[in-house]
């Protein structure tokens, strides 16, 4: 099994994990040439890099993004997850801070 971990992070969260493999889950705002712009959890924009057949993949107005902190506010695109037209994303965002909290560090 690896040990490689994909924490769940929102925007204000990208610079701890610049290098790092995350899953940004949030809205798609625009997609356009080599570059997405998601909305994420907590409401700041992310500019995902994506790679020239990557923005076919990229169908629902919500995703999550499996990818690489480039550095803070930019993740470059390794898989994305279609999520749906409807998420609430305050549960996300809720969920993201408490992946990150001491409390739960056995639990994620």
């Amino acid at each position: 099994m690896s040990d490689i971990t994909s924490p769940r992070v929102n925007s204000a969260r990208l610079a701890d994990h610049v290098g790092r493999h995350v899953r940004l889950a949030g809205k798609v705002l625009k997609v356009a040439g080599d570059a997405a712009i998601v909305e994420a959890s907590d409401g700041g924009n992310v500019e995902v890099k994506i790679l020239g057949s990557q923005a076919a993949t990229i169908k629902d107005q919500y995703v999550e993004i499996v990818g690489q902190v480039t550095e803070p506010g930019v993740v470059k695109m390794l898989n994305c997850i279609n999520l749906g037209d409807k998420l609430d994303m305050a549960i996300v965002d809720f969920v993201v801070e408490k992946w990150h909290s001491p409390q739960f560090s056995s639990m994620f």
